[in-house]
C-alpha cells in the first residue's frame, strides 16, 4: 500500500487547514504548497493568515508570500507554478500536500484549465481603451463576442469582462470552445482530497476571534502599507477578505470600529461560500474533523493508502 503523491486539503477559512497540513506533512515527510489565492501575496501575511514560521513545524512551505501585491495571478498561473515545484519533489519520492481554501485552484488541477494564451500587447491596449469607456462598453463588446459567456458574468465584474474580451479576441474562439480543450493536470490515481468539516457557528466564532487577533498583530499597519502604494484596487491582492473595509477606513469613509465589524461579516460570508463550494464541487472528498490527534492522523493515512501500482 502507498499514499498517492498529491494530497489536497481544502475547506473554509479558519477551519484548520494549516494545522492538518502540517501534522500530516510531518508524519509522511511531505512538502506543503499553498493553495490559497490570497496567501500567495507579500504584504498580506497577517490579513491572509499566512502560517508563521512557528506554525510550519519544520515542514518546507512553498508559494506563501511569493508574489508582489501589484502582480495579478490567475488560477492557471498558480497551477503551473505549483506543478513546477511539485514535479522535482515527486521525482525524489517526496509527497506533496496542497492546502488552501481556493476551490478554483483545486478544480484546475483535477478537472483541467482552458488554454491561456499570452495576450498580445495590441489587444491588451485596445481592451484597456475600451475599459476607459466604462462597464457598459465592456459589457456590450463581451456580449457581441461571446453572448453565452458574457451572460454568466455578474454585473460590475469588470475584470472578468476584460478577460473574456481579451481571450476571444486573441483566440478567435468562444469561451466554451476553449473549455472543451481542457484536460486534468493530475491523473485520478495521483491524488486524494480531504475537506475540513466543522460546526458553522463554532467556525464563525473562530473567524471573529481570529480577526481580533489579526488587528492586534498589526493588520491595520499592513493595510496602511498597501494603501500607501496606491495600488489599483481591482488587483486580486486588494480584494483580500477584510482589506476593503480597512481601506475604506483609511479613505476616511467609515470609523475603524465599523471597518472591523464589516471585515468580520465579509469573512463569515466568504466561509459560507466556501462551505457551499466544497459541498457541491468536492462532495466525494474525504471529510475530516479539525484538530486531528496523532492517532487520528495515522487512521487518516491508512484510509488514504492505495495498492501500489
Amino acid at each position: 500500500m502507498a499514499l498517492p503523491p498529491f494530497i489536497l486539503i481544502g475547506g473554509p477559512t479558519a477551519s484548520g487547514k494549516t494545522a492538518l497540513g502540517v501534522a500530516l506533512a510531518q508524519r509522511i515527510g511531505a512538502h506543503i504548497i499553498n493553495a490559497d489565492s490570497m496567501q500567495l501575496y507579500r504584504g498580506l501575511e497577517i490579513l491572509s493568515a499566512q502560517p508563521a514560521e512557528a506554525e510550519r513545524g519544520g515542514v518546507p512551505h512553498h508559494l506563501f508570500g511569493a508574489v508582489d501585491a501589484s502582480v495579478r495571478w490567475s488560477a492557471g498561473k498558480w497551477a503551473r507554478a505549483a506543478l513546477a515545484i511539485a514535479g522535482p519533489l515527486r521525482e525524489k519520492g517526496i509527497p506533496v500536500v496542497l492546502a488552501g481554501g481556493t476551490g478554483l485552484y483545486f478544480k484546475c488541477l483535477i478537472d483541467g484549465i482552458a488554454p491561456a494564451p499570452e495576450i498580445p500587447a495590441p489587444i491588451r491596449a485596445e481592451t484597456e481603451l475600451l475599459a476607459e469607456k466604462g462597464l457598459d462598453a465592456l459589457r456590450e463588446e463581451a456580449e457581441r463576442l461571446d453572448p453565452d459567456a458574457a451572460g454568466q458574468i455578474k454585473a460590475g465584474d469588470r475584470q472578468r469582462l476584460i478577460r473574456l474580451i481579451e481571450l476571444v479576441r486573441t483566440t478567435g474562439k468562444p469561451l466554451a470552445a476553449l473549455h472543451a480543450e481542457t484536460h486534468p493536470l493530475l491523473a485520478p490515481d495521483e491524488w486524494t482530497g480531504l475537506a475540513l468539516q466543522c460546526d458553522r457557528q463554532a467556525l464563525y466564532a473562530r473567524i471573529e476571534a481570529r480577526f481580533d487577533a489579526m488587528m492586534a498583530a498589526g493588520a491595520l499597519d499592513e493595510a496602511k502599507a498597501l494603501y500607501a502604494r496606491g495600488l489599483d484596487r481591482q488587483l486580486p491582492a486588494m480584494k483580500a477578505v477584510g482589506i476593503r473595509p480597512l481601506l475604506a477606513h483609511l479613505d476616511g469613509d467609515i470609523p475603524l470600529e465599523d471597518a472591523v465589524v464589516q471585515a468580520k461579516t465579509d469573512s463569515r460570508r466568504y466561509a459560507k461560500r466556501q462551505f457551499t463550494w466544497f459541498a457541491n464541487q468536492h462532495a466525494d472528498w474525504m471529510r475530516v474533523e479539525p484538530g486531528a490527534s496523532p492517532g487520528a492522523i495515522d487512521a487518516l493515512i491508512e484510509k488514504m493508502e492505495r495498492p501500489k501500482r
